[in-house]
């Protein structure tokens, strides 16, 4: 295989710029027996990756790194994962219970005190709401005729962006032609 090809493709895989493909043709000629000098530490380095591709684990790996653990620890593994449960509930309790108490506060500070009688005589307080009420009732009705004009506007500009039917069509073309 030419060298130069190679050379090309090595520094496309230092570069993190290889295919799949690019990387395996790499693998099969550092393989081989014909690796140009200025090419042995690339070779160097592609042998030691298969040959640690190769390794396996021992079967019993995961109860040798769990018995050491318990040997250093003697013999406690604790489990972090109920601490960060634990942690989560704690926290959201907090929130909850700072925001009732800043919440209860702005509203102890906002409120008005007692609203007192500012009328003495009841006959004259009754006359006062009388009046309040009148008020309130002319306001509406105001505001009624006010809205149903905004209807009325709100019908005719859903008349004016529909669509004529055909029937509609031709009595316009009858009355244009009259």
């Amino acid at each position: 295989m030419d060298s130069k090809h190679i050379e090309a493709l090595l520094e496309k895989y230092w570069n993190a710029e290889t295919t799949l493909d690019q990387e395996q043709e790499l693998r099969e000629f550092f393989q081989g027996s014909h690796v140009p000098e200025n090419l042995n530490e690339a070779a160097m380095l592609f042998r030691y990756f298969e040959t640690e591709k190769a390794k396996k684990l021992n079967e019993n790996f995961d109860a040798a790194v769990t018995n050491k653990i318990r040997q250093r620890q003697g013999g406690k593994i604790v489990s972090m994962t109920n601490w960060f449960r634990v942690a989560r509930v704690a926290a959201g309790i907090v929130v909850v219970v700072a925001a009732v108490y800043l919440i209860g506060q702005n509203v102890r500070r906002n409120s008005t005190k007692e609203i007192a009688d500012t009328e003495s005589d009841p006959k004259l307080a009754f006359e006062e709401t009388k009046k309040a009420l009148l008020m309130i009732s002319k306001n509406f009705h105001k505001a009624q005729r006010e809205a149903s004009m905004i209807n009325l506007l709100n019908e005719a500009e859903q008349t004016i962006q529909r669509k004529p039917s055909e029937k509609e069509k031709e009595q316009t073309e009858k009355k244009v032609n009259i």
